[in-house]
């Protein structure tokens, strides 16, 4: 295991910390001795504990950082903490810390310093680890995050979660978009015996039967999916679902997430909404079409029904995605929608800001 200077200059504060216990004092000093070459056997001497023990912090920090260090049956009591800073702390986690900083990920310590900078609410660094452990975090592990160039992005992202969080009292909310090209996949063909050389491709053991675009719209209210397979999308296959999809909420007002593609804009389209005033149109950011909800069911759609399924036609696959969708509206249930517009846009700034500072020292 190596340690970063950051994790080295934490698990030390932790070391010499007054406000932590000295089982978890020790805790740090298992792993901080261990990168510094000593054997497991060495380190659980110095420590006074078994190997196993000596393994079981070594994991969890490797694991969950920090926060796997920390008491998990006889922690302080919770800190009464504010819901909005609980869902700020939780924000901030999930992007890089500002450029300012200088830092590569976040520790317990810095987050709750940070808070106190930008909100002037204290937390302990405690109650910080604790709330990643429950959430699943692990900062020094945190991937990237792609950064939308659309410069209406704070306004599309503002218009659609307000969608999502308080939607317009009697109106309903619908998701749509298509998932194109699904592929119809016999795999149980077997292998067939062939003669290969470097001018040949292998065969595969599967064959291909066609393809079907699937148009869906998610009823962002009920979590209940109206849709229909197309050979062909286009302006017209687009129109011809969409009037089906409002049909059955013809007496309210009817606010539409979508992308903004040329296929959602033609002239017809556009005079269809004029003749359809209960109808608005509200389009995603480019580039972010993770805030289309229905991008969540078809990521579902796909891992359980389609991506290991066998079939021989497009005809089979087509009465799999129905039946599908038919079991779904059985028992179906709203999406969760839990971050706000602020959130993600302050994840956005921070980005952003960490961006600005690669690009700044690569021109260096």
């Amino acid at each position: 295991m190596e340690l970063t200077i950051d994790q080295r200059t934490e698990l030390q504060a932790l070391v010499k910390s007054a406000d932590v216990s000295a089982a978890v004092a020790t805790r740090a000093r298992i792993v901080l001795w261990r990168t510094e070459g000593y054997l497991k056997k060495q380190v659980a001497e110095l420590a006074g504990v078994s190997r196993p023990t000596v393994d079981l912090w070594l994991n969890r920090y490797e694991a969950e950082g920090l926060a796997g260090l920390v008491d998990r049956s006889h922690a302080a009591p919770r800190e009464q903490v504010p819901a909005r800073i609980r869902a700020r702390i939780l924000a901030a986690t999930r992007t890089s810390p500002p450029a300012e900083t200088g830092l590569s990920h976040w520790s317990s310590r810095e987050m709750a310093a940070f808070i106190k900078r930008t909100e002037n609410v204290y937390v302990s660094h405690h109650y910080v680890a604790n709330l990643w452990r429950e959430n699943g975090l692990k900062p020094h592990r945190q991937g990237t995050f792609k950064v939308s160039r659309d410069p209406a992005f704070a306004d599309k992202v503002a218009d659609i979660v307000g969608l999502y969080l308080d939607p317009p009292g009697g109106a309903v909310v619908l998701s749509i978009d298509e998932k194109t090209q699904i592929q119809a996949l016999d795999r149980t063909q077997p292998m067939l015996p062939i003669r290969f050389d470097a001018s040949e491709k292998r065969t595969h053991d599967y064959k291909r039967h066609g393809t079907t675009n699937l148009f869906a719209a998610l009823n962002v209210g009920t979590g209940e999916v109206f849709g229909e397979c197309k050979p062909t999308r286009n302006g017209e296959d687009f129109l011809g679902f969409l009037k089906k999809a409002v049909k059955p909420h013809a007496d309210k007002d009817i606010h539409v997430v979508l992308d903004n593609l040329s296929t959602h804009t033609t002239p017809e389209v556009w005079a269809w909404l004029e003749e359809n005033p209960h109808i608005t149109f509200h389009f995603t950011p480019k580039g972010s079409s993770w805030i289309n909800q229905i991008e969540t069911w078809f990521g579902i759609i796909t891992r359980q029904s389609i991506r290991r399924g066998t079939f021989t036609s497009v005809k089979v696959l087509i009465k799999q995605i129905r039946d599908y969708i038919t079991h779904w509206n059985t028992c179906a249930t709203p999406f969760t929608w839990t971050a706000t517009a602020d959130e993600i846009l302050a994840k956005v700034r921070l980005v952003e800001a960490n961006i600005k500072k690669l690009v700044d020292n690569n021109a260096k």
